[in-house]
């Protein structure tokens, strides 16, 4: 690639500037490094100070006033004033007020060392605690713009103070007394089109204000670009692998994925043996009542058309037992008799005990919610309307679990089916689709019941043909799990080539003028 005479093409652009604004720390500090060789670093507080925000009391919050800016209502440098809370307007606040093209930045958190600048229109604003506003002594110094580099230099540098720390956090005095060099305004002002230039990819062999300076950041910036390119053709390959996945579960539950055997038992003739191994069991358990039947599956329901000796049924007609989880409240207490599974155990398709509560239930509970090997259980409601539905198999170290209310077990006869194909089946994209008619919302909430679920459908093979399907799904889950980890592990040597890169930039001294 030249050296950006002309502009980049549309195709790069956005790996250019996602490149440009993951290195911009890093330039700002080799940039820093080439001015001290003229210009003596000292406190930015000589030039600069960081006014943290007011502690507004929550209980104070009004329903309009002036509207409090904290962390959380500043993103990608702009403030968004969606979800602000406001305050009562009064001059003893009058220092904590914030204005147009003021830069403000995160104190503590997850997100801190992220920048804000505030926009034009926004009308009176005041600002947070752990939110620290730079505010300029002498004006006269600077180029306004230049002002916002010094931030981002600042930014990269809060990271890394705070990076480790289980809650992050830096004060007003650490960021004063961090040490920068201030350049003369005409150096500034060539140093912001540098910038500006490299930003939009338009930089020139012109030299602005360093030539070594310059060309070191312009080799970094082309090699940065170069590695992100790889990154992201490794992360579309990831997608890919899981577009792969879930074209496999597809195929499995289509009967695609093996050939069929005529001497397999039809799966009609199976159903009806797991229709008579219920009402067996029913009868054992002293429910005499006949269980009701659900309605027949119209031909203009069924999705897609499987093999001959298959057959469309109702979930509700394979499952023994569909049942809610306990309603009790839950907590750390590990004294307490129970274990029991939540959604964040199950939410990422296989059970998790790291985040483990507790409760105390009574004998009748613990029989009743006490997981067994194979059961299946299902998010029935969530925030997120993606995990409502999401299954997972109960493993061995499970058993004896019980499991919060908002998941349900299914359970069923583990010689008339394989618990993996029933998985496979409400793990399959098709399964994601039937799950979204009867899925409703209620104040903010996404649920779907237990006789909803009942009938929902599947489409049921032969004994045989589930356990081959299981034999083959292995066989293949096994060659992208091991392409997975072949492109993770390429993944991880690109960043760590990234870093490298910067790395080797910022050890190398300044030459001496």
């Amino acid at each position: 690639m030249s050296r950006g005479k002309k502009p980049l093409s549309s195709s790069i652009t956005d790996n250019w500037e996602k490149a440009f604004f993951n290195s911009i720390g890093h330039y700002i500090t080799l940039i820093n490094k080439g001015l001290s060789k003229n210009f003596k670093s000292e406190p930015l507080s000589n030039h600069i100070k960081i006014v943290g925000g007011y502690a507004f009391k929550n209980s104070e919050y009004k329903s309009s006033g002036v509207p409090i800016i904290r962390i959380s209502d500043f993103n990608n440098e702009r403030i968004v004033l969606d979800s602000v809370v406001y305050y009562e307007e009064s001059p003893l606040l009058e220092k904590y007020e914030l204005n147009e093209s003021d830069i403000i930045i995160a104190l503590t958190g997850g997100t801190i060392g992220k920048l804000g600048i505030v926009q034009a229109g926004l009308g009176k604003l005041y600002l947070n605690q752990r939110v620290g506003k730079f505010d300029i002594l002498n004006p006269n110094e600077f180029e306004k713009e230049y002002i916002y580099w010094i931030a981002r230099g600042v930014e990269g540098i809060v990271k890394n103070l705070a990076w480790g720390a289980a809650i992050p956090n830096v004060s007003p005095k650490q960021i004063e007394e961090l040490n920068f060099p201030i350049p003369s305004k005409d150096i500034q002002k060539n140093i912001i089109r540098f910038l500006n230039d490299l930003r939009n990819g338009n930089v020139t062999d012109d030299i602005y204000f360093d030539e070594e300076i310059e060309n070191e950041i312009k080799d970094i910036q082309e090699k940065q670009v170069k590695l992100g390119k790889v990154q992201d053709e490794l992360s579309h390959q990831l997608t890919l692998l899981e577009n792969l996945n879930q074209a496999i579960l597809q195929e499995a539950v289509q009967g695609k994925l093996v050939p069929q055997d005529p001497k397999d038992e039809p799966a009609s003739e199976l159903l009806k043996r797991i229709k008579a191994e219920k009402a067996t069991l029913r009868q054992a358990q002293g429910k005499g009542k006949k269980e009701k039947p659900l309605p027949p599956i119209k031909p203009e329901e069924i999705p897609f058309q499987i093999p001959e000796n298959w057959v469309w049924c109702r979930l509700g007609e394979i499952l023994t037992e569909i049942k809610y989880g306990t309603s009790q409240s839950c907590d750390y207490d590990h004294t307490k008799n129970s274990k029991v599974l939540r959604i964040p155990n199950v939410s990422t398709g296989v059970l998790d005990g790291e985040d483990l509560k507790y409760t105390n239930l009574s004998e009748k509970e613990i029989s009743e919610l006490a997981l067994e090997k194979d059961d299946i259980l299902i998010i029935r409601s969530n925030g997120s309307r993606e995990l409502v539905g999401r299954t997972v198999l109960v493993t061995p170290e499970f058993i004896g679990f019980a499991y919060a209310g908002y998941l349900v077990r299914f359970r069923f006869d583990k010689e008339l089916t394989n618990p993996r194909y029933l998985l496979t089946a409400t793990t399959a994209p098709f399964f994601r689709g039937l799950i979204e008619t009867p899925l409703r919302t209620t104040v903010g909430i996404n649920n779907i019941n237990t006789q909803e679920m009942s009938n929902l459908f599947i489409p049921l093979p032969p004994l045989s043909e589930q356990n081959r399907i299981i034999q083959k799904l292995d066989e293949l889950i096994q060659y992208c799990n091991e392409l997975e980890a072949s492109i993770k592990q390429s993944e991880s040597q690109n960043e760590k080539l990234l870093q490298q890169v910067l790395r080797e930039a910022l050890r190398k001294e300044p030459v001496e003028a």
